[in-house]
């Protein structure tokens, strides 16, 4: 995740106004109506290169605020924080109400982008109403807070249990009891939220409506160089392109489940949402031995090597920087090694949640990760660092281009170079002695399928429920049935123990509890493969797509990079050009990758019941 200022600048969302900002005015005669001049073009100009300036520095305020705030939660931080929020959200909402003024002006394209980019890339819209807007970002920093400190304390158990130890029972427990106890326990923490959601989404909206837009999903979905409703349709396109490969991997993981755990797990219906390794059953990767095919084993286990190794936090991530710099970028600056987070401090409660940061917006870069030396902590540094390369290759734009061609493109990046993990790869960094044979590729595809596939899903759900509660769709009435609805219809998984409207599931996923907006994990799953597809070409890479890794391949890195230094300063159909040759995002990479393991997949499922 990228927990950045350009979140909150290039999307116009956080920045002070110039509250002696006025529109030139002329007065004909004493007693007569003043009236606005005609805007030119010269004055867009220099409103947009006000707007840069003073965004560019109020945002570095609220990112250092944010800063502190998730590594030092305490109420104080948060009260910081939310004020450092509130500044520069009204000033976000302000300069896009002022930019509507130029709407029908024929300016230079780069004006006229930056315009577009402060009207359309809000996540928050803060009423004008100074009290409201005021309570809108003290809400949102307290749920992030809250979200950030809650813990599960079982009964007559000396201990509470927080999401870092949850976690790790929900991978590694294989008693169906246990684990639903602490899934249980885990999505108690947000029951508290849900009165203050409901007013949140009261207030967001109101702004958003303000701005002209219909609701706050409304805005979200502005923000693609196309217009929102067609945004959705490109959306449910990508996932009915994918859908058939994964109604394949769930109806195989269910009947490999349903062998372990009995008839706690359906033959035909939904899989119970707690066996499946993962808090929220968006990665299943961690049930791999429960699923694992018969003489198909990777050969090796990442985790334990690393182990064997004596790997700590901060060598981890040097692996991640290597394989960056293989590619032929600069290394990290020591500012990096000193300001960031990677280990949970034992005096203090912080938000673990990983997340890449830019706090200067120029070369202030930092991750923030409570690391466990394991596989999937070593991919997630992968796609972290991918934030932070992108936020440091585009730092030398305009300040409103600094930022992704689009959110997804950000969430990709390290995912694509994690793709790149490969047998082969591991052999290359000391990791392994030797590829296994290709004959465990089975094995290896499952498990990146359990990671990749599995997520697919849920990936594009939370926000189609955020978008249905923006929009008045779902109510307050119907939160936690709606959002139940939807997980059985695009994941296929449900809960065990009965759900009602006194509780409040979707709070406890960090984002919805931090208003961060989903779509961009859903277009980076699909964008990812494509953009791998495109780098093993470039590198030369004739074999399986899945085999094909680009570390140390300086031409992938520069054709990468030329993508990277674009930033925002051009649509994001041109970006997916430069990189891939295509201006349309397209899953038949994921195909491509999963071909062997769709094969397989159709063999084992061969008589079994398909779907829920």
């Amino acid at each position: 995740m990228r927990r950045n200022r350009l979140v909150l600048l290039s999307a116009a969302a956080m920045a002070v106004c110039s509250a002696a900002w006025s529109f030139a005015q002329v007065a004909k005669k004493p007693g007569t109506p003043i009236r606005a001049q005609a805007p030119t073009a010269a004055e867009a100009k220099a409103f947009v290169d006000e707007a840069e300036e003073k965004l560019l520095e109020l945002s570095v305020e609220a990112s250092r605020a944010g800063w502190v705030q998730s590594t030092y939660i305490t109420d104080d931080t948060e009260v910081l924080a939310a004020k450092a929020n509130e500044r520069a959200i009204n000033a976000g909402v302000e300069y896009a109400k002022r930019a509507t003024r130029y709407d029908k002006l024929k300016l230079p394209e780069d004006v006229a982008r930056k315009l577009q980019l402060l009207k359309n890339g809000l996540t928050l819209a803060a009423p004008s109403n100074p009290k409201e807007s005021e309570e809108v970002t003290r809400i949102g920093a307290a749920m992030e807070g809250a979200y950030g400190k809650g813990k599960y304390c079982p009964q007559g158990k000396d201990k509470c249990l927080d999401l870092q130890d949850i976690t790790k029972i929900m991978a590694e427990s294989r008693d169906a009891a246990q684990l639903l106890d602490v899934w249980r326990g885990w999505h108690t923490i947000a029951v508290p939220l849900r009165p203050r959601y409901q007013r949140f989404v009261e207030l967001a909206n109101k702004g958003a409506r303000e701005l002209g837009f219909a609701d706050t999903g409304a805005m979200w979905r502005s923000k693609y160089d196309m217009p929102p409703d067609a945004f959705a349709k490109e959306v449910d396109r990508l996932w009915e392109q994918l859908k058939p490969l994964y109604v394949s991997l769930h109806a195989y993981v269910r009947w490999k489940l349903r062998e372990k755990y009995g008839d706690v797990v359906p033959a035909n219906g939904p899989i119970p949402a707690h066996l499946l390794g993962n808090m929220w059953a968006q990665d299943w990767s961690n049930v791999y031995d429960l699923v694992k095919p018969a003489q198909a084993d990777p050969g090796y286990d990442l985790t334990k090597i690393l182990e064997a190794k004596k790997t700590d936090a901060k060598e981890m991530v040097r692996y991640g920087e290597r394989f960056f710099t293989s590619l032929g970028f600069a290394p990290l600056p020591p500012t990096f090694w000193e300001r960031s987070l990677f280990v949970k401090p034992r005096d203090r409660e912080v938000v673990c949640h990983a997340s890449a940061w830019d706090v200067d917006n120029v070369n202030d870069l930092r991750i923030k990760m409570c690391i466990d030396v394991t596989t999937e902590d070593f991919t997630t540094i992968h796609h972290e660092l991918g934030h932070n390369f992108y936020q440091r290759a585009y730092n030398t734009k305009p300040a409103l281009f600094r930022d992704s061609a689009n959110d997804g493109f950000h969430e990709a990046v390290g995912d694509t170079i994690a793709l790149s993990i490969t047998p082969e790869y591991l052999v290359k960094v000391g990791l392994l002695d030797r590829a296994p044979d290709p004959s465990k590729d089975v094995g290896l595809l499952l498990k990146k399928a359990l990671e990749k596939l599995a997520f697919l899903p849920f990936g594009l759900l939370v926000d189609q429920w955020r978008w249905k509660v923006f929009s008045g769709e779902v109510t307050p009435a119907n939160y936690n049935a709606a959002w139940w609805d939807l997980r059985k219809r695009y994941q296929g998984v449900a809960p065990t123990v009965a759900r009602s409207e006194s509780d409040f599931d979707p709070a406890a996923k960090y984002h919805v509890a931090a208003n961060v907006p989903y779509t961009r994990y859903f277009l980076a799953a699909i964008l990812q493969f494509q953009f791998h597809r495109a780098l093993a070409q470039a590198s030369g890479c004739t074999g399986p797509l899945h085999r094909c890794s680009i570390y140390g391949n300086k031409e992938a890195g520069r054709k990468l990079d030329a993508m990277l230094q674009m930033g925002l300063s051009r649509p994001w159909q041109d970006a997916l050009e430069a990189i891939s040759g295509k201006r349309e995002m397209d899953a038949t990479a994921i195909r491509d990758y999963f071909a062997p393991l769709q094969k397989w997949l159709d063999e084992q499922n061969r008589g079994k019941p398909a779907g829920w």
